[in-house]
């Protein structure tokens, strides 16, 4: 592949819902571009831009790819990202790569979810985008039906540039409404045809739309079509243009993938309207004096380029794919990865179609590339020209909101299992690996069940290594409710040296929540010698990892010792320690010991009409509704503390009530006192866990 500049390159993200065929139309543009030989199919396995094995087994994308393709004189860069929403952080780097978007609606079922988030999306990036109806060759398929939802949904913007022509349930052609002219498919060329008169009103209804969309964009178009003049092709062209840069227009196109019609039409279209890199808004970086600094796309100027995606191949290594921002990538530019501050090595420059690397003799300004063993990059690194370091802002992807154990399944494996799951974690920023301290468990935090089980068939595909999954332990506490006192004596005497000590200790809850535990040394008279006051303190600091009721940490409790005794040859530290303990012990199971519970606060974000399903879910999971706020577009914001055992799964409980829609965040509030009748499940289990641990 020759290399373009960035007036001939078009970075398109090909988005929209999972299943609506964004990875088969990207394999249709691809064959009939003559890029591949043959066109594959996403239930045979075999399409270019599906390559990864759960990919090829769950008949779903799951990683962002590139597939550049050379198509009349541009180069267009599609990146076809996947649709199921466990896979948000591929689709973000799909945008992060992107400058314009193609935007998938399903001709059948209508507009998905998926395809309202790209929008919204695109629209708040200041991303140009068209939208395509696909599959229209499906029994009941409905273009114009489609379209009115999209214009419910987006607005006046919503301008088709084609109406399909069907034959009973076929898709037999299409009308072009800037030529206003009917074409029907043929396998040797579109044929030109006369419009069909059950056609022609909704033909002129769109062509009017058109005309009016595209006039409002430009002054001396807006004139000539107040006063009543017809607008040229080139007129009509030149407002269109000028409405799809600045998202005014959003043009709609038919397709059907799956049976290639209308493709070539869609292709030559992204390619006349969609914007080059060159018009892409300019990127915002700090320089090497701090100073805010935009960098507009050219070919002129030092080398620099931003790590945008990394993919780790068990052969090739590690792959950073990168999108050059300024300047030109050659084979002898001297590099540096900024935030490193060490100069990097590559070998070949190279573009990616789907899992193949193809290389090329350098990158322009625009361009999407790939460079292989790198040292010491990862995603988000800024790389550029030594003398001209910049730093581009960090990439954004959200947070984890599902949590679950992770171990490994074969005993002695676990050196490998964590391995590979570190190696996987450079190449999905929205995964974390995280040790929790209190319980032990090691936590796969994703976006979603799918997500997390995807992972752990990677590690098996990649390294060899399988993962066993579970819900993650619950940090439950343990407190006491009223006062108690209790003695310990420790007394040791079996020849030799003895040990002897006894103390008399006071354990009261702290109400306030304003520590987790208080030592109060109240002795009068050295009946426990000052020596050994830090040991009774320190054996009781010992014991209170471990509460009385089913051994989870004691916290809110205050200690006073005020009493005990000892013995001038026999008592040590380490008798005073065990007299604390056995204090500890009695006292506690005497003072009303409580289990507490975490307690988080959610805020959770849906449309209007699924407040009702959210709330009354909440109060099923013991949530308390602090509030209910309105947001931007009809979302609405419940805010609610809910007991953290109650949400391990809820990201995909969520997804089912809002069909996608809905979006949480929780973090942790305090510890609150657990249902006696749940409190004595968790004690009873915690025990039987303990017996098994033995």
């Amino acid at each position: 592949m020759k290399v373009y500049d960035a007036a001939h390159i078009k970075n398109i993200a090909v988005v929209g819902h999972g299943s609506d065929g964004k990875t088969t139309l990207v394999e249709a543009i691809l064959s009939n571009a003559g890029a591949i030989e043959r066109r594959g199919k996403v239930e045979d396995g075999n399409t270019t831009t599906d390559y990864d094995p759960e990919e090829i087994r769950r008949h779903i994308s799951i990683t962002t790819a590139v597939a550049p393709v050379e198509w009349s004189d541009c180069k267009l860069n599609l990146i076809d990202a996947p649709g199921f929403f466990d896979f948000v952080g591929e689709t973000t780097q799909a945008y992060y790569m992107a400058d314009c978007a193609l935007i998938l609606a399903n001709g059948f079922s209508g507009v998905g979810v998926g395809a309202e988030k790209a929008f919204k999306f695109c629209k708040k990036a200041g991303k140009p985008m068209a939208i395509t109806v696909n599959q229209m060759d499906k029994e009941h398929a409905d273009f114009l039906k489609t379209v009115d939802q999209l214009k419910e949904r987006f607005g006046a913007s919503i301008t088709p540039l084609q109406l399909p022509i069907m034959e009973g349930m076929a898709f037999k052609g299409y009308v072009d409404i800037l030529e206003n002219t009917a074409y029907t498919f043929d396998a040797k060329g579109n044929k030109k045809t006369d419009i069909p008169a059950a056609l022609a009103g909704d033909v002129e209804t769109l062509r009017e739309a058109l005309v009016e969309n595209a006039a409002s964009n430009d002054e001396e178009l807006m004139e000539k079509f107040f006063e009543g003049e017809e607008l040229s092709k080139e007129d009509i062209l030149k407002g269109l243009l000028l409405g799809i840069e600045s998202l005014d227009v959003v043009p709609v196109f038919a397709t059907s993938a799956t049976q290639n019609l209308g493709v070539k039409e869609l292709a030559d279209a992204l390619a006349a309207y969609m914007p080059a890199a060159d018009k892409a808004k300019p990127v915002h970086a700090v320089n090497e004096k701090g100073e805010d600094v935009e960098i507009k796309c050219s070919a002129e100027g030092h080398f620099a380029a931003q790590v945008l995606k990394t993919i780790a191949d068990p052969f090739v290594g590690r792959i950073n794919l990168i999108k050059v921002f300024r300047g030109i990538l050659k084979p002898d530019t001297a590099i540096i990865n900024v935030r490193a501050g060490k100069g990097e090595k590559f070998g070949n420059i190279s573009i990616m179609r789907g899992k193949k690397l193809v290389n090329v003799d350098a990158l322009q300004a625009g361009d999407i590339g790939a460079l292989a063993k790198l040292q010491f990059t990862t995603t988000g690194d800024s790389l550029c020209s030594a003398s001209d370091k910049l730093t581009f802002d960090a990439l954004e992807f959200g947070e984890p909101c599902i949590s679950l154990a992770v171990t490994a399944k074969k005993q002695g494996e676990e050196e490998k299992v964590f391995a590979g799951l570190h190696r996987l974690e450079e190449e999905d920023p929205t995964f974390r690996i995280e040790k929790n301290a209190e319980t032990g468990d090691t936590l796969l935090c994703g976006m979603g069940e799918m997500h997390i089980e995807v992972i752990c068939q990677k590690l098996k595909n990649k390294f060899g290594v399988e993962a066993a999954l579970s819900d993650p332990k619950v940090a439950y506490r343990e407190t006491i409710r009223k006062s108690a006192e209790a003695e310990g004596k420790h007394k040791k005497q079996s020849g030799g040296a003895g040990q002897f000590g006894v103390v008399q200790i006071r354990f009261e809850p702290i109400m306030d929540g304003s520590s987790d535990f208080e030592f109060v040394n109240a002795i009068v008279g050295g009946v426990v010698p000052k020596e050994y006051i830090p040991a009774v303190e320190k054996g009781l600091r010992e014991s209170i990892k471990h509460g009385v009721l089913a051994g989870y940490p004691m916290v809110g409790i205050k200690a006073t010792l005020f009493d005990g005794k000892y013995h001038p040859v026999d008592s040590k530290e380490v008798a005073f320690k065990s007299a604390a303990r056995l204090a500890y012990k009695a006292a506690c199971a005497a003072a009303n010991p409580v289990l507490l519970e975490p307690i988080g606060k959610a805020e959770v974000y849906i449309p209007d009409e699924y407040m009702g399903d959210i709330i009354g879910d909440m109060n099923r999971r013991r949530g308390r509704i602090l509030g209910m706020n309105p947001q931007e577009d009809g979302i609405q914001q419940v805010v609610a503390e809910v007991p953290m055992s109650e949400m391990v799964k809820y990201a995909t409980d969520l997804r089912s009530m809002t069909q996608g829609r809905g979006t949480f965040h929780i973090e942790f509030e305090r510890y609150e006192e657990v249902p006696a009748q749940m409190a004595a499940k968790i004690i009873e289990q915690a025990k039987k866990d303990m017996e098994e641990e033995k």
